[in-house]
């Protein structure tokens, strides 16, 4: 085997040991920002739960009223070239 053998050999070998501890490397990252970003949902979690036992229970919003010019049932709109002209007069292009 020649030297120059040997140091292919060489370079190909810590390519791939480079390689697998920057794959190695990356994961550790990955772990940490994602146990970074856990741990901050966690505890802003706790804090909104702090915040809503805190705070005198709300009352059920009251029901919105019915439009005064709702339709029954059995009752048709206008008719679409009533709309159709209302709407170019009011300066829409149809």
């Amino acid at each position: 085997m020649t030297t120059e053998d040997r140091n292919r050999a060489e370079a190909r070998f810590n390519k791939t040991a480079r390689a697998a501890n920057d794959a190695k490397t990356g994961k550790t990252d990955r772990d940490a920002a994602l146990k970074a970003v856990t741990d901050n949902m966690a505890k802003l979690k706790a804090l909104r739960l702090a915040r809503e036992a805190a705070e005198p229970p709300r009352l059920a919003a009251a029901p919105k009223k019915a439009r005064a010019k709702s339709k029954k049932s059995g009752e048709k709109g206008p008719a679409l070239a009533d709309w159709l002209a209302g709407q170019q007069s009011g300066g829409r292009r149809i």
